[in-house]
């Protein structure tokens, strides 16, 4: 019978396998986890609670605080399709306040656990499941890159288990289509940490789109894969710690790259750079309003390139 395995380093959370699971990936932080548990009290056995008594799998998402502690620890360490026992002292369960009623004071839990599977953390905007991430290592630092920001990264593209790329490459965020940069890594990048590691899965809307890269080999509506590594990135200056007039000579700065992509008829690019100067413009000197109505004349003309009439409209 397979031992216990100490995962908390004090014995608070110990660790039996029943059943081995597959391959060699294990869930990270912010994945959506879904799997069946049992819940016994050490003491006497009793079953206090039980997902397969719903016939309903349990689904949180990993490492936010949402189970007690012993679940994140044991989920974060299993394998797809995994059972086993999830022994945990009441530090890392309920503590000294217990559950009533099932669940006394200071109890110690037995769970019984099957991993089914697990989606990426969803980075997307509209929260759409296109920019999954998955966690290969974690970074050294609590900061992240800001738009604007320069980044330097290391990019493995994959498509059904095909390289079609890899390199390293450095850009300003905001600016990744300009080298070549798809737009999923891209927002991703903003969620990093210092010399993190992930697996991206990007469904076309956020990589290469109806038209696919035929030069890469990716074909129309693809769903693909990187591997990300955020090797170094710059930080800017937060706008709390600018004056006026640092903030309306970086206003100029961002609207003179904006226009030089205007003029190359880069309207998306243009755009992203006009939006990121108005953020700057708060002066409500004459030098200050007229950087902004000059800022805006020019996002007018890119939205109507971009048919995005509505929106110039409003603009």
């Amino acid at each position: 019978m397979e031992e216990y395995h100490d995962l908390s380093g004090d014995g608070g959370v110990q660790k039996r396998i029943l059943q081995e699971g597959t391959g060699d990936e294990r869930p990270s932080k912010g994945c959506s986890v879904s799997l069946h548990y049992t819940g016994t009290l050490d003491a006497d056995g009793k079953k206090f609670d039980s997902s397969r008594d719903r016939n309903e799998p349990f689904q949180f998402t990993l490492g936010t605080g949402s189970v007690i502690k012993a679940f994140d620890m044991g989920v974060a360490s299993m394998r797809l399709g995994e059972r086993c026992i999830l022994r945990c002292a009441p530090e890392y369960a309920y503590g000294s306040s217990g559950s009533p009623p099932n669940i006394p004071p200071n109890a110690t839990l037995n769970f019984e656990l099957e991993i089914l599977g697990w989606k990426g953390e969803d980075l997307s905007p509209k929260s759409d499941g296109g920019i999954q991430r998955f966690i290969v290592q974690s970074g050294s630092s609590k900061k992240r890159p800001t738009a604007g920001g320069l980044v330097k990264v290391h990019l493995v593209g994959r498509h059904e288990g095909r390289v079609f790329e890899e390199r390293d490459v450095e850009f300003c965020l905001d600016e990744g289509k300009e080298v070549g940069v798809v737009a999923g890594v891209e927002l991703a990048l903003e969620k990093f940490h210092k010399e993190e590691t992930a697996r991206l899965l990007l469904k076309p809307q956020y990589a290469f789109g109806a038209q696919g890269n035929s030069e890469l080999g990716v074909p129309p509506n693809a769903t693909v894969e990187y591997t990300v590594t955020l090797t170094d990135f710059e930080a800017l200056v937060e706008r709390s710690m600018m004056s006026q007039d640092e903030m309306l000579a970086q206003a100029k700065l961002l609207r003179e790259k904006g226009t030089k992509y205007l003029k190359e008829e880069k309207h998306e690019l243009a755009l992203k750079l006009y939006n990121r100067a108005l953020t700057y413009l708060y002066d409500q000197s004459k030098e200050g309003e007229a950087a902004k109505l000059a800022i805006y004349l020019n996002k007018i003309l890119c939205l109507q390139k971009l048919n995005s009439h509505d929106e110039a409209k409003v603009a």
